[in-house]
């Protein structure tokens, strides 16, 4: 399976599903790119034009600010923001770009091969790209950062849960073999177990590549291959972005001379007004009411129908009076059945989205598995916390103090206490919530889409792994998810994923109520601002209308 106008043959399958009605475009493109077939070559099997770029009519020049949390940077494999991501993206580039149509982009890569049962990958290199130091980037770079990748013992390595199946568990480093530079344009991965998300998984916020030189902090000697270099940065204040003349980018576009992120804080009102009053030319992310607020200023709104979501998740290793109150399922089930998700959307999101099922794989998603809905029950909640002991116990549910995250938590809150469970609620600001984020014994998430959803459940269930909050450890549910990690037919995953979804269902893990619809207003002038379903900005493509 090659990254070429060769159309491969699970793509021409895929694409009579969709004249059939069985399969969505999104679904469509981002089975067939993952697969080696370039975006124009799917859109031609649907009988469509690849669309087109609307930033290529940016003119050249100019200064565009971006409203944006500035967050302090870190080791990218170890990024647990996108704003992280949006800031570094300017010159850590990435092998993989994951574009608004769900398709996959080859980047610092040319293309990429995988054998039938994805235990094998060709990775081809991009030549011509030069790091800005005047060094060529070649295959040697690659495996770098993919060994890095693979780096379990590095605190907050999340990168290390989607490389896997290149890993040693023996020695928490990349396996012996795993990693082969052919030639200076070719690297070979060879995987302990089939995984056909690792191409999805190249191109997620915390895989930029890094010079082989770097320390650890992406602004002491930014050595990058984008057209990009930092300038002024103070956390919680502002981050600029300038053009780096002295360096022969690879790529196209780049308008802009200069990228300032603005830090307004959290509340939507802050940061209405600074739109209102022409200190912003673009927003992160427009929430709730303030929606409607953003329409009425005038701006060009952009929205992604996404996977995006909350989960309301008691972890289940955490111990509270000398207790683990959440290792029991009863426990977990009860604060599950006490919540109407429907009412979370409704008060939480303003009704801006659809409800979830408690398993956090969304119908956008290919293998998703249709499941009956949760059942509210407050009576039943009430009484099975009862029989499991804790019916006097005091749940504390912590979120930070935005809008919709601290609104869902209360509206949340509320209703467990109607069915007669206790609950405290403790709302913190984001500067602390963030830095004990994964220990809390019960609070509020929310969590980016990923193209897969068994990506998600890789990421976030899987016992051990950096992003399991929860602390959820089920041996069934890891080997199921190793048979789903191993199957490239969606369709074929779907029976598996039925498995994982009821059992995340079963045992409680989250209260997970609704996915996301995401919006983003910008000047009307502004190009290649679009809402991305992840968040990424991609800020090659920004730039003011011609």
């Amino acid at each position: 399976m090659s990254m070429s106008d060769t159309i491969h043959p699970s793509a021409r399958a895929y694409a009579d599903e969709v004249s059939a009605g069985t399969l969505s475009r999104r679904e469509f493109l981002t089975r067939a790119t993952s697969l080696g077939v370039t975006a124009a070559a799917a859109y031609g099997l649907l009988g469509l034009a690849q669309p087109a770029n609307a930033a290529a009519h940016a003119q050249s020049g100019g200064t565009l600010r971006i409203e944006s949390s500035v967050k302090a940077l870190k080791d990218p494999r170890t990024y647990d923001w996108p704003q992280m991501s949006n800031y570094t993206r300017g010159y850590l580039e990435y092998l993989v770009e994951y574009q608004i149509d769900g398709s996959f982009k080859p980047m610092l890569l040319a293309g990429w091969e995988v054998n039938a049962d994805a235990t094998e990958y060709t990775l081809n290199v991009r030549p011509g790209v030069t790091w800005n130091n005047g060094e060529a980037f070649t295959a040697e770079d690659v495996a770098f950062n993919i060994a890095r990748w693979c780096e379990t013992g590095v605190e907050g390595n999340s990168m290390a849960s989607r490389m896997g199946s290149l890993v040693d568990a023996d020695t928490g480093q990349a396996r012996e073999g795993a990693i082969t530079v052919v030639d200076e344009t070719t690297v070979r991965l060879t995987l302990g177990q089939p995984d056909i998300t690792l191409i999805a998984g190249f191109s997620d916020y915390p895989a930029a590549i890094v010079h082989q030189s770097f320390n650890g902090d992406p602004l002491d000697t930014p050595i990058g291959t984008g057209p990009y270099v930092p300038g002024e940065f103070e956390v919680g204040v502002k981050a600029v972005l300038v053009k780096n003349e002295d360096h022969a980018w690879w790529g196209e576009g780049a308008y802009l001379d200069r990228i300032e992120y603005l830090d307004f804080g959290t509340e939507q009102a802050g940061i209405v007004a600074a739109v209102d009053s022409d200190e912003v030319d673009m927003v992160y992310e427009s929430i709730g009411d303030f929606i409607f607020v953003m329409d009425g200023i005038g701006w060009a709104k952009s929205e992604a129908v996404t996977a995006n979501t909350v989960v309301i998740r008691p972890n289940q290793a955490a111990e509270v009076n000398g207790i683990r109150p959440y290792a029991d399922a009863r426990v977990r089930r009860a604060l599950a059945m006490a919540v109407d998700n429907a009412v979370l959307l409704e008060l939480g999101f303003s009704d801006n989205g659809r409800v979830a099922e408690n398993h956090h794989v969304s119908p956008i998603h290919p293998e998703y598995a249709e499941l009956p809905a949760p059942v509210f029950d407050p009576a039943g909640a009430k009484a099975l916390m009862d029989e499991a002991g804790m019916g006097d116990f005091e749940h504390e549910l912590i979120s930070i103090d935005d809008t919709w995250r601290k609104n869902t938590s209360d509206a949340a809150a509320a209703m467990l206490r109607d069915a007669g469970i206790n609950v405290r609620r403790t709302v913190l600001p984001g500067s602390t919530f963030w830095n004990d984020w994964a220990k809390y014994p019960y609070s509020t998430t929310d969590w980016a889409q990923r193209p897969l959803g068994v990506q998600v459940l890789a990421l976030a269930y899987r016992s051990g792994e950096p992003w399991n909050e929860s602390a959820f450890a089920n041996e069934e549910f890891d080997t199921l998810l190793s048979e789903a990690l191993s199957i490239a037919d969606a369709d074929q995953r779907r029976e598996v994923m039925a498995k994982l979804q009821k059992i995340m269902q079963d045992e409680g893990v989250i209260i997970q109520p609704y996915w996301r619809s995401i919006y983003r207003h910008h000047k009307e002038n502004v190009v290649g601002a679009e809402m991305h379903p992840t968040f990424e900005i991609h800020v090659t493509k920004l730039g003011f209308a011609a």
